[in-house]
């Protein structure tokens, strides 16, 4: 780690003293009237995630999805272009919230249904890390969540009794004064699995869906924020997750948008990313996918394009949203001293989850209604049939967007999603892990609108966070000597300074990568999980100042940088707990 050279001693070290909080704030421009004598009121603070969206998705990194609000952010802010998550949901969640590599927080693949006992993969928070909301409450924030959790290592498919239930971590157990979201990684956007208000289990109401929800609690929860108290609020949205769920009026909006097919619209999103600077001209536009076709060579055209359109709509929800909550701040007269930062759990999903077969006439027995009542917990993700009774249909040819279809969109659009880089989800080439970063701060930002290609993780969002608060991570938490976060405040990047970073470290399902200045090393498992002596030799290496897509890999020609790198990573792998893998040790 190193230090910043400024007022504040690196995070690791020492106490902040009130005078080089108050310089801090002078420094970063803030000039918002205090409510206290010592200075300038501390920010609010806004992290906004969502899930399962690719690089090129919003409007103001490359997209023709309407997103005026998120680009408005950026317009008045500014966004980064070399920003990482770590390829999945729940590792991206558990390195936000913590500053840790996934791995240090026990979250080493998927907070879904534990398979292992490997410390970095228990796949259920641990509780040597602090989170965000744990230690800027105890300094005096409110805390407030809405949205997806999925920190939790509970089963995919059968609800636990409440009775017996363990609930230690769960966000009122983590931190967070107040949360209604989703505990679970999938769900129905109509009837959401595992919903709760506070430690409460609830169901849908009339005329529900889950990303209005999310969004309109958040706006609820600022709107009854008290007076001189600062907040520290997560909206994790769902959206644009799989299954493709979307009223149809919001559907209609992209009707015959996506006709022209995953060839042009990644042609377009790539001339309109150079226009807008979030893609350098080093940037080459990576080839396609060779699994995907041509799209004149699609046959089922309207079925795809009614995939991309359910896709947008669902961002363009999203959106909405987001521009409910910047109202609610200007009601509120919260936004000048409100720093929000947006950004991405981790690339578009090429999972087809179960598009991989022709979608089957409804049998006899399945057109008959089965409802079940309104005050009924759901207990599996995903139920044969709607509440009000209709069987629930996947396969290609079911058309996405209402309560009883199951269908995502699928590898050909991921490709488009990701412009211009390679690979999707669960790998750790660019395609997977880069993210936007858009940074709205009205009276903490020196200079608006621009573009910042400083490296930056998710691990960076806790000392990011703390700094703002002027608060230091804790030396002890529950009892124990604290994990103290891995990541560095990008405060400095705001100014356009450079940070001062060795490395970034990825691994994911034995999928894993280093990067060390402009090199990255890369490497694809061809099977997930299953690790051979011979995939030791499958390193690539990439300059990504002159190869952002990572289209020329360099390993053959850089044999001794790719043997020091490789090194460095199984250093770093055994030190941060990706290493000893657990795969050996899967029951099934």
């Amino acid at each position: 780690m190193g230090k910043r050279e400024t007022v504040f001693c690196s995070m690791k070290a020492g106490v902040v003293s009130l005078l080089a909080f108050i310089l801090a704030t002078l420094t970063l421009g803030s000039c918002s009237p205090g409510n206290s004598s010592a200075g300038p009121p501390r920010p609010n603070i806004i992290v906004i995630l969502s899930d399962d969206i690719g690089y090129s998705d919003i409007g103001s990194y490359g997209s023709e999805i309407g997103t005026p609000n998120l680009d408005r952010l950026a317009a008045g802010g500014i966004r980064f272009t070399h920003f990482y998550n770590t390829a999945r949901c729940s590792p991206s969640r558990a390195s936000l919230l913590t500053g840790l590599y996934p791995h240090q927080a026990a979250m080493g693949h998927l907070a879904t249904r534990p398979l292992w006992d490997e410390p970095g993969y228990l796949d259920d928070l641990n509780r040597n890390s602090a989170t965000i909301a744990e230690v800027l409450r105890d300094a005096g924030y409110a805390t407030y969540m809405t949205g997806k959790w999925h920190l939790y290592g509970m089963k995919a498919s059968v609800l636990p009794d409440e009775t017996d239930t363990d609930t230690t971590n769960w966000p009122l157990q983590r931190g967070f004064d107040r949360f209604f979201g989703h505990l679970s990684g999938s769900c129905s956007y109509w009837d959401p699995f595992t919903l709760l208000s506070g430690n409460r289990y609830i169901t849908p109401g009339e005329g529900f869906y889950y990303t209005d929800a999310i969004s309109d609690t958040a706006v609820k929860f600022i709107r009854e924020h008290p007076d001189g108290k600062p907040f520290f609020f997560y909206v994790a949205y769902y959206a644009a997750h799989w299954p493709l769920h979307a009223p149809e009026e919001e559907i209609e909006k992209y009707d015959g948008v996506y006709d022209i097919g995953w060839d042009s619209l990644r042609s377009e999103r790539f001339r309109k990313q150079k226009e807008l600077g979030v893609v350098t001209p080093a940037n080459r536009l990576s080839e396609r996918t060779e699994s995907i076709i041509p799209w004149d060579d699609e046959p089922m055209k309207e079925w795809q394009s009614r995939r991309m359109e359910t896709y947008a709509a669902m961002i363009d929800i999203m959106d909405q949203g987001i521009g409910r909550i910047i109202a609610a701040l200007e009601e509120t007269g919260q936004l000048d001293n409100t720093i929000i930062l947006y950004m991405q759990d981790n690339g578009g999903c090429a999972e087809p989850v179960l598009t991989n077969r022709m979608a089957k006439p409804l049998t006899e027995e399945q057109k008959v209604l089965k409802p079940y009542p309104p005050d009924h917990i759901l207990t599996v993700r995903k139920p044969e049939y709607t509440r009000d009774g209709r069987f629930i249909r996947s396969g290609r040819g079911v058309m996405a967007g209402p309560a009883d279809t199951w269908v995502a969109y699928g590898e050909e659009w991921a490709n488009a999603s990701n412009t211009p880089f390679r690979l999707y989800k669960s790998y750790v080439h660019e395609g997977g892990i880069a993210t936007p970063l858009i940074v709205h701060w009205p009276s903490g930002l020196k200079k608006t609108g621009a573009i910042v290609d400083e490296p930056g993780h998710l691990i960076d969002i806790m000392p990011t966070c703390l700094e703002l608060a002027g608060v230091n991570y804790p030396g002890k938490f529950n009892g124990a000597t604290a994990t103290p976060p891995e990541g560095l405040s990008l405060l400095p990047a705001f100014e356009g300074k450079k940070l001062d970073r060795e490395f970034l470290f990825w691994e994911h399902e034995g999928n894993r990568a280093i990067r060390m200045g402009k090199w990255k090393l890369v490497q694809q498992l061809p099977e997930p999980m299953h690790f051979k002596p011979d995939d030791e030799k499958r390193w690539e290496l990439y300059d990504l100042e002159k190869d952002p897509s990572e289209t020329e890999d360099l390993a053959p020609r850089y044999p001794q940088r790719v043997k020091e790198m490789a090194a460095r990573w199984e250093k770093e792998a055994l030190r941060l707990g990706a290493k000893p893998w657990p795969w050996d040790h899967n029951p099934n």
